[in-house]
């Protein structure tokens, strides 16, 4: 013995390797950790032995991934499928529901039940959007499903695309196209693709999933979501193409089946910004504006898709302007587009009525909801649509006040004088102008 302390085993290894599992774990923070192990992550990264995954079925039912897609449906509440399940029927006895399904996924019995179709109104326009509404069951398998295979093409995704995606939203998109616009590409390719949901082929969809997943119980189950039958009214029927608008999986499909062109504009060296069927292709010149768009027509012909005909230009931004994800940007300024204000000023009508019996402080703090998530979303907004439609507001208070002291006529001159500004203000009104003279000064520090 020489009176040396024994050496200890380093720690340095496992303490790295501990610190690599928790950064690979906060790149991959939406992966479902009932479904991604570390172990799971860490071969995502890597790349799987020939590209493909095979054994993703027996993730689908295990109890912590239906658990969790029943979490997420029943927060997202919804109306009842064709079953006539609501959201609180489930739960009642939501573990033998949960134990079935896993039972039949396991057991192959699953099959889902038809989708029920509903027609809801298009924001400012006469005509109506097919919405699919799955039955509470599918949609708690659909939404394990998809915690299953999202990572699998999340991470091959072209960073172009900001719709239905973990971490990307509206804003970002918007943001990108000011951001190019700013830069100088004024020439605008503005494309729209028609009916797009209701027209993505069945078939190819599967086959582009069938190039990352080499699972053949997973495959047959979205097949049979792709395929399940519809019923509308009293008619049952089969649809040929389409994936229903109000499914849990539609959104995650509809972005793998046009993942092809998003990567073939970027090989062009094309600023293309998509959200789900809504896209532009920013450029620097006319020709080049037109050579993208001849692109978008060729690619998406041979994906068996149509552009919108009335929706699809060219344009010159520095001249003339076009609309995106609810703004219209012109001539270097953007705001809210028609169809925005339109379908935002027929909500305030609807809580602004002459007739509404409510007092003055519910009615002011319903439409303070209303009034503080349009801002949050038109906040970048030209500030004269703040200060006139807050004097629109107004003025639909004041006549509804008016019409309470048995006076007809809407409210003007000397409502004013006898309700200002202020008046509302007192009583708690959010103002537009004000919270967007904040913002900007926000902006400023």
């Amino acid at each position: 013995m020489n009176g040396l302390p024994e050496r200890q085993p380093s720690s340095v290894p496992a303490r790295a390797q501990q610190e690599e599992e928790a950064a690979r774990r906060m790149r991959w923070l939406f992966a479902e950790p009932g479904v991604w192990t570390d172990r799971m992550l860490a071969a995502l990264e890597q790349g799987v032995q020939g590209g493909a995954w095979f054994r993703l079925s027996d993730k689908v039912w295990l109890a912590r991934n239906l658990e969790s897609a029943w979490r997420k449906a029943s927060a997202n509440r919804g109306a009842a499928g064709v079953d006539h399940m609501t959201v609180d029927a489930f739960a009642r006895h939501e573990q033998a529901h949960l134990k079935k399904l896993a039972d039949d996924l396991r057991m192959g019995h699953y099959r889902p039940q038809p989708i029920r179709r509903a027609h809801i109104p298009k924001p400012g326009s006469d005509q109506t959007r097919p919405l699919g509404i799955p039955t509470v069951r599918d949609r708690v398998v659909q939404g394990a499903l998809r915690h299953v295979l999202e990572p699998i093409f999340e991470r091959d995704f072209a960073p172009q695309s900001y719709g239905f995606r973990p971490g990307r939203g509206c804003k970002d998109a918007l943001r990108r196209a000011d951001e190019l616009l700013k830069q100088g590409y004024t020439h605008v390719a503005d494309a729209d693709l028609k009916s797009y949901f209701d027209t993505i082929p069945h078939d190819r969809p599967i086959e582009r999933i069938g190039e990352k997943v080499a699972d053949g119980r997973t495959l047959r189950m979205i097949e049979a979501f792709l395929k399940a039958e519809v019923m509308e009214g009293l008619a049952l029927w089969t649809p040929e193409t389409g994936a229903p608008q109000g499914a849990v999986l539609s959104p995650l499909l509809s972005n793998i089946y046009p993942d092809g062109l998003d990567h073939r504009m970027a090989g062009l060296g094309l600023e293309m910004v998509r959200y789900a069927d809504d896209f532009v292709v920013l450029c620097r010149s006319g020709p080049e504006a037109q050579r993208a768009l001849d692109e978008v027509r060729r690619r998406t012909a041979q994906a068996g898709l149509t552009l919108h005909p009335d929706k699809t230009r060219i344009v010159d931004a520095s001249e003339e302007g076009f609309e995106f994800l609810g703004y219209r940007f012109e001539r270097g300024e953007k705001h809210p587009r028609d169809k925005s204000l339109d379908k935002f000023k027929t909500t305030i009508r609807d809580k602004t009525r002459r007739c509404e019996g409510r007092c003055l402080t519910a009615i002011i703090g319903s439409l303070n909801q209303t009034l503080r998530g349009w801002f949050e979303y038109f906040k970048h907004g030209h500030p004269w649509t703040f200060e006139r439609l807050d004097g629109w507001i107004r003025m639909r208070l004041r006549s509804l006040l008016r019409r309470r002291q048995k006076k007809k006529g809407r409210g003007r001159g000397i409502d004013h004088q006898l309700r200002p500004n202020a008046f509302f203000a007192g009583h708690g009104l959010f103002s537009l102008q004000a919270a967007h003279a904040r913002a900007r000064q926000s902006a400023r520090r």
